[in-house]
């Protein structure tokens, strides 16, 4: 066993926010084992009891992060100039002439990249909701899955899809879609060859056909089959997005976008949808009342001008909901402790101007709020109850911030948990995921960071930079 002794511990617990100053963290290469004041295990640390005492003085330690919606190939594309002003349907037009050039050396290159943008952050589990596979190409789902074996950050890899080409009404083009049977096929063969449903999984595949707008609706229908013939298969998917989306299902499937889902029974405690930005009341309730999870983006959102989810309606309701930074080519950067500020701020404006006029009496959306979007609401999404927080029994995930950091400057004193969300957000010092130290003063254990910004730029250089 390991001690992290005597420092200052942030954890959702129950339905709180606790801050504990003073504490020891005990862990092994699983799990937490205790949690309590730093005196209890002092004798036993002059005992030799434990194979390492890490000094927690100088930090603040809290429950890795988890992000429920990605796409860690996007890092390709970010801020490419032709699409850089556009909303969501014409940046996929722009986007998908360069993502048609995809091949496993760059999915994983990229990966890599997004990977350790996310671990600085004091990311430790994520959603990659991987979908482009464009024909004749060498990508497979194993570009992703290296990345984050060889990186060391726990995954739920969305063995995502796109069907609907443009010649049948779809919006990417056909070199950019695979056929059904084939989509099906290789979900079956990443299922039966890296799932893994154990409490404790470093690597689960949920099914994720893409979105009502380039997937066939046979494809969803029997994606839902298999995923709940396998019974630990999580179901995910975008899903009312834009107004764009809106259109599109109402011209093509005569309903909105939820109730297509609803349809073909694509709600309920194992799906989690990203977006959801444009709901009705009766939306809410459904998703509600099936248990249906959200991944909430807001960065990517306003990025796009899609709008800024009804977070706060989504909670009151019961609604589960986590907090993903989506693909860096609609965010432009993977920090998830940023991500959560950005929640914060979005719901603060919304609830202000509600309905379209000044709500000045609106109780905002508080910090501690928040923080749990990052933590134990992601973690609900993804239907993990030992991630996301630091309670004896949860997975040995977490991450330790220097405290005199400059960017915490000031506010540490005041309230560490408000410092974390409110300030801009600091580099993680260290990162464990599943007890192993995987981000190290400030630097990912695994790989040169350099090197790899080095071959990242040389690939965008040569395949993907608008020109």
């Amino acid at each position: 066993m390991k001690i992290v002794h005597d420092t200052t511990v942030i954890t959702p617990s129950g339905d709180t926010v606790r801050t504990l100053r003073g504490h020891s963290l005990v862990f092994d290469d699983t799990r937490v084992v205790k949690l309590g004041p730093a005196e209890e295990f002092q004798r036993r640390i002059e005992g030799g009891e434990f194979a390492e005492v890490i000094a927690g003085r100088q930090h603040v330690v809290i429950p890795g992060l988890v992000n429920t919606h990605h796409h860690l190939y996007q890092s390709l594309t970010r801020c490419l100039p032709s699409a850089q002003n556009e909303r969501l349907f014409n940046w996929l037009g722009k986007l998908y002439e360069y993502w048609r050039h995809l091949d496993y050396e760059a999915v994983n290159i990229a990966a890599k990249v997004s990977i350790a943008e996310l671990l600085l952050s004091g990311c430790t589990t994520t959603s990659d909701h991987f979908y482009m596979v464009p024909r004749g190409s060498d990508v497979k789902m194993e570009a992703v899955l290296d990345a984050a074996e060889e990186l060391g950050i726990r995954i739920h890899l969305c063995r995502g899809s796109m069907t609907l080409g443009e010649s049948r009404g779809g919006l990417p083009p056909d070199d950019c879609v695979e056929d059904d049977v084939d989509v099906l096929a290789d979900c079956r063969r990443v299922l039966d060859r890296y799932h893994d449903a154990s409490d404790y999984a470093r690597r689960r595949i949920d099914l994720a056909p893409c979105s009502p707008f380039n997937c066939t609706r046979e494809l969803l229908r029997d994606t839902v089959v298999m995923a709940r013939e396998r019974k630990s298969v999580l179901l995910h998917t975008h899903l009312a997005e834009t107004l764009d989306e809106e259109r599109f299902c109402l011209e093509r499937y005569g309903c909105r976008p939820v109730r297509l889902l609803a349809d073909l029974d694509f709600l309920g405690s194992d799906v989690y949808l990203a977006h959801c930005v444009h709901l009705n009341d009766e939306e809410i309730e459904l998703l509600a009342k099936t248990r249906t999870g959200v991944s909430h983006n807001p960065s990517s959102n306003l990025r796009l001008g899609s709008g800024i989810a009804p977070i706060r309606k989504l909670l009151d309701a019961g609604v589960r909901v986590g907090l993903g930074v989506d693909g860096s080519s609609s965010n432009d950067g993977g920090n998830l402790l940023g991500e959560a500020r950005q929640a914060l701020l979005a719901a603060r404006a919304l609830q202000t101007v509600e309905g379209g006029k000044a709500n000045d009496n609106a109780a905002l959306f508080p910090v501690s709020d928040a923080f749990k979007l990052a933590t134990v609401g992601g973690a609900s999404c993804l239907s993990r109850p030992v991630l996301g927080h630091l309670n004896p029994g949860a997975a040995a995930d977490f991450t330790m911030f220097r405290t005199d950091d400059i960017a915490l400057a000031g506010g540490f004193a005041q309230d560490p948990l408000a410092a974390l969300v409110l300030c801009a957000p600091p580099r993680a010092d260290c990162v464990y995921v599943a007890g192993r130290l995987v981000v190290h003063a400030g630097r990912i254990v695994a790989l040169d960071e350099s090197e790899l910004s080095e071959r990242m730029n040389e690939i965008v250089s040569a395949r993907f930079r608008s020109v």
